[in-house]
């Protein structure tokens, strides 16, 4: 991939130039700052080891001036040319004084230009003083350095320059590879949000990215699809409410035009029938309107201590005729209390929505047992039949709005009821499980969380 390919995408956003002018910033700082900390250092360095370098140099020449005024007794015929030579090597010329201040050592064998004290003005000097063995001080050398570490500090600026070259190349890919990471999910992320909101549900981004760019990805693919299933929801159920409305309007309309125009006589068997399906539209619209409530009950809950074992008791004592009517046997394996914040009114119609899908599904001779316990701090109300049971692939929707399983469909229902229960439930901060085993049966369980222990002994 080209550089030009590489940095496309970046800089066709403007939050793209953006980060990258800002990666870009700091990476230069950055290298500006090290490669003049580099430079700086290394000229210190540099100059720190030509100091140490020319005071041992100093050291050396006096050491030698000392061996030559030992063997001649004294600076008149002391031979300096080994000293010289030892200076010369260190690239400085030679100087020597005695106590007095007096030069013995005027430089022979200087290079051209740098005779007499004028050339010792200009160069940097280094001085040390000649000691002979027992420690007497005879004099001094000083050694006038007019090189320098030119050569030295080329080749640490050719190498600083050269590594601060690579690590700008270094900051420069790597911004834009960062910026393209960044940019690229949410390219993707705008596209698909306009195409959705341009009415195309199947638009997603698809794309993964860094941390919380991917976690914003997949957060909207999650959204797209659950926006898209609640609008299946709502076809289906203008299409279920259609569809139950339906069929007693028709009936109704049917019905009224023969009494319109004669073709039946207005007697009792025949107004019975009308008002039947009257009643049928009535459970119909009454459901929407419970489901509706339901759906709102966390906005209008009127919480207070209550005792869910014995709300339980009240909606089977309430129920008990259409159960009796059915042909069902009735138990309760209820404890003393469960003791529950909630809406007694909201819970109690739950409850009394499970007896009367009990009653409509079970078959005559049938048990309905109502149980309770507490696990832990969460209360517990189930209650199971020896219905027929619901099959396996059909449990997940059984509380879903308007659904019904396909042996049931024969019996009289909305498929309201249970939609109804969970919403009052969970707007209570529980939770509602069905379960059927292989053989039959069905059991509903409710769970809610307990409030404290003073209802223990009630």
């Amino acid at each position: 991939m080209t550089t030009d390919r590489w940095f496309q995408g970046p800089l066709r956003s403007p939050l793209g130039r953006r980060l990258l002018a800002a990666f870009l910033f700091v990476a230069l700082s950055s290298v500006a700052v090290l490669t003049a900390a580099a430079l700086v250092g290394t000229a210190q360095g540099l100059t720190s080891a030509q100091q140490s370098d020319r005071r041992q140099a100093a050291a050396r020449t006096a050491e030698a001036a000392a061996v030559a005024y030992e063997r001649a007794g004294g600076w008149a015929g002391a031979d300096l040319s080994a000293a010289s030579a030892t200076a010369g090597a260190a690239g400085a010329r030679l100087i020597v004084q005695d106590t007095d201040d007096q030069m013995v050592w005027p430089g022979r064998g200087m290079g051209p230009g740098m005779s007499g004290m004028h050339a010792t003005a200009t160069a940097a000097v280094i001085e040390a003083p000649v000691v002979l063995a027992g420690g007497q001080t005879v004099g001094s050398v000083r050694l006038a350095f007019t090189t320098t570490a030119t050569a030295g500090r080329a080749v640490a600026w050719s190498w600083v320059l050269a590594a601060a070259a690579v690590a700008l190349l270094t900051a420069l890919v790597a911004a834009g590879y960062v910026t393209r990471r960044l940019t690229r999910p949410l390219h993707a992320l705008t596209g698909a949000a306009r195409r959705f909101a341009a009415g195309e549900p199947g638009a997603r981004a698809g794309t993964g990215g860094p941390g919380e760019l991917g976690e914003l990805a997949t957060a909207f693919d999650t959204m797209a699809d659950d926006l898209v299933r609640a609008d299946q929801v709502r076809r289906s159920l203008a299409a279920d409410v259609a569809h139950e409305l339906r069929t007693p309007l028709a009936a109704l309309q049917a019905g009224l035009e023969e009494l319109r125009d004669g073709l039946r006589a207005a007697d009792t068997e025949r107004l019975a029938a009308l008002h039947d399906q009257t009643l049928r539209l009535g459970r119909v619209v009454q459901d929407l309107a419970d489901l509706s409530a339901a759906e709102s009950a966390a906005l209008s809950l009127r919480r207070t201590d209550a005792d869910l074992a014995e709300i339980a008791r009240t909606a089977l004592a309430a129920h008990q005729a259409p159960l009796d009517a059915a042909g069902l046997h009735t138990d309760t394996d209820l404890p003393a209390a469960l003791p529950v914040h909630a809406d007694p009114d909201r819970l109690h119609q739950a409850v009394t929505n499970l007896l009367a899908n009990t009653a409509r599904y079970c078959h005559p001779g049938d048990h309905v047992t109502i149980s309770g316990h507490r696990d832990g701090g969460l209360a517990v109300l189930e209650i199971a039949d020896t219905g027929p049971g619901i099959p396996a692939d059909e449990l997940p929707h059984v509380f879903q709005r308007l659904w019904r399983g396909a042996h049931t469909r024969s019996v009289a229902g909305s498929g309201i009821g249970l939609a109804v229960v969970r919403e009052l439930v969970t707007a209570h901060g529980g939770t509602v499980t069905a379960a059927s085993p292989t053989g039959g049966g069905t059991t509903i369980t409710i769970q809610l969380p307990l409030t404290g222990e003073g209802w223990a002994d009630r």
